[in-house]
């Protein structure tokens, strides 16, 4: 399994100028490719691979501005990129459905703001510094300290960002778990989360005696709520100067930081999820996520801010690495319905088609009808709305994994999972 170490240089650092140029560099080396690449595609209807595009630019001075080997993945980069666009493009042709918009021929990057990735494979890295744990590679030197072994890092990354750099060390990690903690581990065993805003996640397990969990979800929100009155604030700001400008270094700065702050959440959610899981002998993880759940959302506008903007895909990709380090297995569900259907009464859970939408046939009726925080069916007491969905989320891929569990207490009071 590859996982990532990052290090972030700022702009006061004076790595940050070394950095910075090389960078700017491997911009102009994308544009001078790109350009050669389009032109062929437009004019002439032929694709330019790899090793055509790198005998038109080997001799250019984009080329020779970068040590070769990062030069070459540049444009392996650039390859990568027109080689998306042709499976999506052929994709878009047999369902339209699946995309937002007809794909898009790979875009230059702006002639002076546009940066471009920087990748140094094995052969750029310096060997000898990494006894002592440093990165240093081809043109730059020194860069971080790492805590990998120097048999495990694979190749370093240099990502541009609005107002700084993040290195990134990639390594190779153990995927699988020892034998004694996988034993620990029952697949029949499942956690079901349903995703949400105000609960972060709501799991819910078909373990006799398991109480349900919800994560709070209301830090995020509120870290979404004050980046938004403060990015309001600056582009109002910056659309009063005489300059219309659409970014200022303020607000690279709070973007920034938000970023910084929803990940710090979300990966102390998702090891706070884990942990339970491995605490409770639990081997399988299932996570509800519905296709265009994010563009095709209406909530209205403030609700659509709120859900939008909280990086759930994000979070299943953090969930799913760190379940499968962990040796649990990872299942991700559509879940159309969870929330409307009564799980204590089994109603059923048809799968949604976004292509006829409102006029599929046999639209299901649902036994009650969630009212905010509560699921309310006549003559029963309410239970805890999101933990109706997460249950009905594990049905959905085990129908007859609750049959028999007595829970409808645990239902009606949930815990919660300090993070």
């Amino acid at each position: 399994m590859k996982l990532v170490e990052q290090h972030v240089i700022e702009k006061g650092d004076p790595r940050y100028i070394r950095i910075d140029k090389a960078a700017f560099a491997s911009k102009n080396l994308w544009n001078l490719a790109n350009y050669y690449v389009r032109q062929s595609f437009i004019l002439e209807h032929k694709y330019l691979d790899n090793t055509a595009v790198y005998h038109l630019v080997k001799s250019s001075d984009a080329y020779k501005a970068l040590p070769a080997k990062v030069s070459n993945q540049v444009l392996i980069q650039l390859d990568k990129a027109w080689t998306g666009f042709f499976e999506a493009n052929e994709a878009y042709k047999q369902d339209p459905s699946k995309f937002t918009g007809r794909p898009k021929l790979p875009k230059y990057k702006h002639k002076t703001k546009g940066r471009n990735l920087l990748v140094f494979e094995w052969g750029a890295i310096w060997k000898g510094s990494l006894r002592y744990q440093e990165i240093a590679v081809s043109a730059l030197g020194f860069l971080v300290f790492t805590k990998q072994r120097r048999s495990e890092i694979e190749q370093v990354r240099i990502v541009p960002k609005a107002d700084h750099y993040v290195v990134e060390v990639v390594y190779q990690a153990q995927a699988q778990p020892s034998s004694e903690s996988v034993r620990k581990l029952d697949p029949s065993l499942f956690v079901a989360l349903d995703l949400g805003v105000h609960v972060l996640a709501a799991a819910t397990s078909n373990k006799a005696g398991f109480i349900p969990r919800l994560v709070n979800g209301r830090p995020l929100k509120a870290i979404n709520q004050l980046y938004n009155k403060q990015r309001e604030h600056e582009q109002k700001k910056l659309a009063k100067g005489q300059e219309k400008l659409f970014t200022s270094h303020r607000l690279d700065r709070i973007t920034t930081k938000r970023n910084r702050r929803m990940m710090h959440s979300l990966h102390t959610a998702s090891r706070r999820i884990i942990d339970l899981l491995v605490k409770e002998g639990i081997g399988t993880l299932v996570i509800g996520k519905n296709p265009f759940w994010k563009s095709r959302v209406e909530l209205g506008k403030k609700h659509n801010q709120e859900f939008v903007q909280i990086p759930h895909a994000k979070f299943i990709e953090l969930l799913t690495y760190k379940a499968e380090r962990a040796g649990i297995t990872v299942i991700v569900t559509e879940e159309s319905y969870t929330s409307k259907a009564s799980f204590l009464d089994r109603d059923p859970l048809p799968t949604y088609d976004p292509k006829l939408g409102a006029e599929q046939e046999d639209t299901p009726r649902f036994s009650g009808s969630r009212d905010k925080r509560w699921y309310r069916v006549k003559g029963r007491k309410p239970i805890h709305s999101d933990v109706n969905g997460s249950y009905n989320i594990g049905r959905k891929v085990f129908p007859t994994a609750f049959d028999g569990l007595g829970i409808e207490a645990t239902a009606v009071r949930p815990g919660r999972l300090a993070v």
